[in-house]
């Protein structure tokens, strides 16, 4: 698991990708499942379009029967397109956490865990819901939505 992460952020991704007995990526905050050779290096290719500089960091490790509990940090600059978004040049840096599933020594699956707003944010692309910015985007972007809350609000006071 370490040399997978490893070969990761040093974007050796064949090496990566070898460290599985079947590679299998799931993204949580997306409902995304890259599965197979040709999926997972689909999604690392992504990653490295959109970030040439991407970094995982490893920050704490937890351990239980079946899988490997990893919390950390995803950085790098928004240099390419990524995922259609064309480039930003902004950085991000946001904490996540990975579930590696094994079953008996191989490792199966990467399951990743984060806040898919924090990143949005920090593009540039998505707004902090609790500003006042925030809150004119949403009313703006989804009037029927806040509309409706609204109504409701009113009538069980």
């Amino acid at each position: 698991m370490l040399e997978h992460m490893e070969a990761e952020n040093a974007h050796d991704f064949e090496r990566c990708i070898a460290m599985f007995a079947h590679p299998r990526y799931e993204i949580i905050a997306t409902g995304e499942v890259w599965d197979g050779h040709s999926g997972v290096n689909a999604l690392l290719q992504e990653n490295k379009k959109g970030f040439p500089d991407f970094r995982f960091h490893p920050e704490s490790f937890h351990h239980s029967a079946e899988a490997v509990i990893v919390e950390g940090r995803f950085t790098g600059t928004h240099s390419g397109n990524w995922r259609g978004l064309p480039p930003t040049g902004r950085k991000v840096d946001f904490r996540l956490i990975i579930v590696f599933q094994f079953e008996g020594e191989q490792m199966v699956c990467e399951r990743t865990y984060f806040d898919i707003g924090t990143p949005l944010r920090q593009l540039g692309v998505a707004r902090d819901p609790n500003s006042r910015v925030g809150k004119l985007a949403t009313a703006f972007n989804h009037p029927v939505v806040v509309g409706r809350a609204m109504i409701r609000s009113v009538l069980n006071r």
